[in-house]
């Protein structure tokens, strides 16, 4: 996608539902209220997913990101609960073993909660944000930059630019995604969640939100790691036998290495924390955990070929979800 080199873009992090929260970035980041939409008179604002569950203003943050793609003032990418969304809500292929391409189960249920709760008294509206969500691109590619949800990766991005050449999948690639393995699968849970691992010795770890999982998030990016700890990439610590593990040599050959004279690469998805700052001169995570009463995070863009931390906008996200 061709995106205009004589405009800035201010690249915003994983909003879940804060919507009053981002009222606020946007205030702080120059954009003005007129005629119903966030506008700003140079710049505009990409989305980097995950716009729904958890939080407490989901249909609200929804209704401004919407309004703002559809009146040319941002684009937005598709988050993994942007996904989930579609895949809980659309039947699957018959013979498929299941209803739903995401199965309604109490894990799945728990994490929409939320998101159903809030368009309960508005079904047709979220009737038509599901159509919507189709028309959200897997990635972004303008030539000095790039945006995926979590995770770029060239070998699953090119033959799907072959299929989608905007990045926009239609529902049978969705329906498709339900067979473990298949490419549509691949496609999904790579750009959208990530690369992973699974922990070694049998061990398993149950995270702040409850889950317990026996794999891991992985850095994509990691020069040369020795050890499990080295390329963990999320919040929950690894349990320590498994952080002091060992790759072996195939597991190193195996991880994905997005390099250094690559685009700038913008994701989100990881739930960072601390104060906003590059990974790596060419590699930002805008997600610092917003719904968690962390903060919402963006990065202002302009021509520049490296990442500037001085360059990164944020505000702290109060209790409660506070109005601007």
């Amino acid at each position: 996608m061709l995106l205009d080199p004589t405009r800035g873009y201010d690249l915003i992090g994983d909003i879940h539902g804060c919507a009053h929260t981002l009222e606020r970035l946007l205030d702080a980041l120059g954009y003005r209220l007129r005629d119903g939409v966030w506008r700003h008179p140079r710049r505009q604002a990409i989305f980097l997913g995950d716009l729904v569950d958890r939080g407490p203003r989901i249909r609200e943050a929804l209704h401004l990101v919407h309004d703002m793609v559809v009146a040319g003032e941002a684009l937005c990418v598709m988050g993994n609960h942007e996904y989930n969304a579609l895949a809980w809500s659309t039947a699957a292929l018959p013979g498929s073993g299941r209803q739903h391409v995401r199965e309604h189960s109490p894990r799945h249920a728990r994490l929409i909660k939320e998101t159903l709760e809030q368009f309960e008294a508005y079904p047709d509206e979220w009737r038509q944000f599901l159509d919507w969500f189709y028309e959200l691109p897997l990635f972004l590619d303008a030539g000095h930059f790039r945006v995926v949800h979590a995770c770029w990766d060239a070998g699953l991005i090119e033959p799907l630019r072959a299929q989608f050449a905007d990045g926009r999948i239609d529902k049978h690639f969705l329906q498709a995604s339900a067979v473990h393995g298949s490419f549509a699968n691949m496609v999904f849970n790579r750009l959208l969640r990530g690369t992973d691992m699974r922990l070694p010795h049998g061990l398993t770890l149950t995270s702040d939100d409850g889950f317990t999982r026996s794999h891991f998030r992985t850095k994509f990016w990691e020069e040369d790691p020795q050890t499990y700890g080295d390329i963990v990439f999320q919040p929950d610590a690894l349990p320590a036998l498994a952080a002091q593990t060992p790759l072996s040599e195939l597991q190193k050959t195996e991880l994905l290495k997005y390099e250094t004279d690559q685009p700038l690469l913008f994701v989100g998805h990881y739930w960072r924390s601390g104060k906003p700052a590059p990974i790596r001169s060419n590699l930002a995570c805008l997600d610092y955990s917003a719904v968690l009463y962390g903060k919402l995070v963006a990065y202002r863009l302009d021509q520049e070929r490296r990442l500037d931390a001085r360059k990164f906008v944020w505000v702290e996200v109060e209790r409660p979800e506070a109005p601007r």
